[in-house]
């Protein structure tokens, strides 16, 4: 299934910049994280997620992106880092987020995005600590004491 999108959800960053509100996945099973090689920049590995659209909700997005990149369903999201991340150059060219990064759970068979990404698998913290990490990503797996 394609997506439209209506165009990703802008805004005015806290230094004045254009902003773009992304949102972000952690999903876990069985000590490891679900993770994608992504095939377009910025490149590296990283959780599902991408842009919120314009009339969307961050728990709408988080749902709609986990479904278009790995097929899966999210059952429950909570919410665990709402920031603003400068550094964050999108395909766009906006190099400021809104950032909502959730815990997700999910259920279904993953199937993968053959056009957002190279690969998907899911990785423990040994195997994230050697991966080439998208920047905002490793960020964020730093705040979780991962790597």
């Amino acid at each position: 299934m394609v997506h439209k999108h209506d165009g990703a959800k802008q805004g005015i960053s806290s230094i004045g910049k254009s902003m773009h509100y992304s949102v972000g996945a952690i999903i876990q099973k069985n000590k490891k994280f679900l993770l994608i090689d992504r095939a377009a920049p910025p490149y590296g590995f990283a959780g599902l997620g991408g842009h919120i659209d314009e009339q969307e909700s961050p728990e709408q997005a988080i749902k709609r992106e986990v479904q278009e990149e790995s097929n899966l369903k999210v059952k429950n999201c909570t919410l665990l880092y709402e920031e603003e991340v400068s550094n964050n150059k999108c395909v766009e060219g906006i190099d400021v987020h809104h950032w909502y990064v959730f815990a997700c759970t999910a259920k279904g068979k993953t199937r993968r995005d053959e056009h957002e990404t190279k690969s998907m698998g899911w990785y423990s913290k040994e195997d994230i600590k050697k991966l080439r990490l998208e920047p905002v990503w490793e960020h964020w797996f730093r705040k979780l004491k991962v790597i």
